[in-house]
């Protein structure tokens, strides 16, 4: 089975069957968003690079399968206005119905969408954690600042939406001609991260597991989790990738291997400086980041980033993690 990475176009007038319960009732996203093709049953939304309120809040990818009996999508993007015009662009494809949301963690930029299917009365299933993040006072925050800068895309109809089912362990199903492998890795990226295997196309969703060309930003995850994760994908034998932000992975390996070489570093370079009480400042100044300087995303994101994993060794050897 080959890569498709086809920009699929859409069915003349697809676009306007949308469920009543969902057409019209948010402010249109205005940005481009074209489903492109990944292998037979898959496609995926690809965001731009940038910070969280670039592009209208279209800087994350969602994942659509279609499997003949229903649509599983994978994350719902960071608007019920992208989610609405992601679900056009569904509708452009198939009339399948969207049966099932999976969402590979609780970030704003994956979730604000989520309202519009729960709508469409599809069954919405998160990793153990994310009620952790629903519960939490950033939660609340972060809503309310969406509100005001990512208004009216974002707005005080936006809801934060709880899944249908919060998954401890790993899952497989099968909807149509499609089994899915369901694979729950615990508080990498976030309090509680998944990732979605296509087994038929081989095809892997990692969340923001993987960023894919460019640096992650790292928010609070635990890295030593997040590398022990990326260590086991490396094991496994993918056509394609698709990742939470960037392009699909025409090599899947280099683009693991990739991340878990930079928070690798991260960890090692931080350890160091951390044990021989070198002050944050001195020691990042010291680092050479020739190897991800020119990656998108540093200049933004690698002092941020280093600052975490140095908070996060000091309390490795205090014992807190």
């Amino acid at each position: 089975m080959g890569l498709y990475l086809l920009l699929w176009q859409p069915v003349s007038g697809a676009e306007e069957r949308l469920s009543p319960n969902t057409a019209g009732r948010y402010a249109p996203a205005t940005v481009d968003m074209a489903l492109q093709r990944v292998s037979e049953h898959v496609w995926f939304a690809q965001g731009v690079a940038g910070v969280a309120t670039d592009n209208q809040g279209f800087i994350s990818n969602a994942g659509v399968i279609v499997t003949g009996a229903g649509v599983v999508v994978f994350d719902a993007l960071g608007s019920p206005s992208l989610a609405q015009l992601l679900l056009k662009k569904i509708r452009a494809i198939t009339s399948e119905p969207v049966v099932r949301v999976i969402v590979s963690h609780y970030h704003a930029d994956h979730i604000y969408g989520l309202q519009v299917f729960e709508d469409l009365d599809a069954d919405i299933l998160a990793p153990a954690g994310a009620d952790l993040y629903l519960a939490s006072d950033n939660a609340k925050e972060r809503l309310e600042d969406r509100r005001f800068t990512l208004d009216p895309w974002v707005n005080e109809d936006t809801r934060l939406v709880y899944p249908d089912q919060y998954l401890q362990e790993g899952k497989r199903f099968r909807l149509g001609d499609v089994d899915f492998t369901v694979t729950v890795v615990g508080n990498a990226h976030s309090d509680g991260d998944l990732t979605l295997y296509v087994e038929p196309d081989r095809v892997l969703f990692s969340g923001d597991i993987i960023f894919e060309g460019r640096l992650p930003f790292l928010g609070d995850a635990n890295t030593r989790r997040w590398v022990e994760v990326l260590e086991r994908m490396e094991r496994e034998k993918l056509v394609a990738l698709v990742p939470g932000h960037g392009a699909v992975a025409k090599d899947p390996n280099e683009a693991i291997g990739l991340m878990r070489r930079y928070l690798a570093y991260l960890r090692e370079n931080m350890k160091h400086a951390v044990e021989d009480f070198v002050p944050f400042n001195e020691a990042y100044d010291a680092i050479d980041w020739s190897d991800y300087e020119d990656l998108p995303a540093f200049a933004e994101a690698n002092r941020r980033n280093a600052y975490q994993v140095y908070l996060s060794m000091e309390a490795e050897m205090l014992g807190d993690q």
